[in-house]
């Protein structure tokens, strides 16, 4: 389904994900946001975080160099970066900027590509199309342990599973399958 896909529905998708976890988390307080099981584990603003630094590597790695919105928060949020080390992080007002900053230039980069407006333009539609399932599968996988973080630890609803003809349901996760 993924490369038969259009780019339009793919990027509609994205946004999709990306407002679920945004159903996540923007209600909660920094204390919830930042709060940790203990010191080995991540916290929802480093899940928050990372899903935006896995998108912005891919993009500018596979589409188009370009230099990075924030080396401090990249670094932090490389899941290559130990648990351990995981727990000095930004206020949620950075944690949005990121988030948006990240988000915006992913359809930048990626209408771009829709639009012909790069060298080889139906090569790069397949790497975009492969690229948008990737961070999608990304967002929803990290959204899910936001989810249980939020209602078992803090107590708070989940808002309703996104669905849509291109999503599916595998082993609890919400992915384009394809």
């Amino acid at each position: 389904m993924a490369l038969t896909s259009s780019i339009d529905d793919l990027l509609s998708t994205y946004d999709q994900a990306l407002a679920h976890t945004d159903e996540l988390w923007t209600d909660l307080t920094i204390d919830e946001v930042h709060w940790r099981a203990d010191e080995n584990s991540s916290a929802i603003g480093w899940h928050l975080g990372h899903q935006p630094a896995v998108a912005h590597f891919m993009v500018r790695n596979l589409t188009a160099a370009e230099p990075s919105i924030d080396v401090g928060l990249d670094t932090l949020m490389d899941s290559a970066t130990p648990p351990s080390d995981r727990g000095n992080l930004p206020d949620l007002e950075q944690l949005r900027f990121y988030r948006d900053t990240v988000a915006d230039r992913v359809r930048l980069r990626v209408g771009d590509i829709r639009d012909g407006n790069v060298e080889a333009p139906d090569q790069l539609a397949v790497v975009a199309k492969v690229l948008l399932v990737s961070l999608i599968n990304h967002e929803f996988q990290h959204s899910k342990w936001i989810g249980e973080v939020r209602t078992e630890v803090h107590g708070h609803a989940l808002p309703a599973t996104p669905t849509s003809p291109m999503l599916s349901v595998i082993d609890g996760y919400s992915v384009v399958t394809g």
